[in-house]
């Protein structure tokens, strides 16, 4: 019986560590619904600043400040959205079973944190440019 426990609370400890279950990075799909190949540069304090075309994905270093987010495309309003920074559910178990260290560990690496696996940014087209005129007109015959 007793090395069903000692193997329970190894097996729980190793599991519960979301260093090792979920990384240090994280894949975040970037969409504008209606506007392919809009630029998109998202930015903060524990990425940096990177920059994807949508439809696109990017890989984010996890951290616990939340990702800004702004798309840009010829005859388009920007487009703003934020990816805010959670804490993963797993994080709960690590405490249980990592202790201080396993906690200390995965709030160093950022990995106790998650974004949302996806953002859309909805962008606008932007009525002053000739090239959405053009298209208006064509529609209408």
């Amino acid at each position: 019986m007793q090395k069903y426990i000692v193997a329970g609370v190894v097996f729980g400890g190793l599991a519960s560590c979301a260093t090792i279950v979920h990384g240090t990075s994280q894949t975040v799909a970037i969409n504008t619904p209606g506007v392919p190949g809009a630029t998109c540069t998202l930015s903060s304090s524990s990425i940096g600043t990177q920059s994807v075309t949508t439809p696109g994905v990017v890989t984010l270093s996890k951290g616990s400040s939340s990702v800004a987010v702004r798309c840009s495309k010829e005859c388009y309003n920007d487009g703003a959205s934020v990816l805010a920074s959670n804490v993963d559910g797993i994080a709960a178990g690590n405490i249980v079973f990592g202790g201080v260290i396993g906690g200390g560990v995965d709030a160093a690496t950022g990995a106790l944190n998650q974004y949302a696996p996806q953002v859309d940014v909805i962008m606008t087209p932007n009525s002053s440019c000739a090239s959405n005129t053009k298209v208006s007109r064509n529609k209408r015959f």
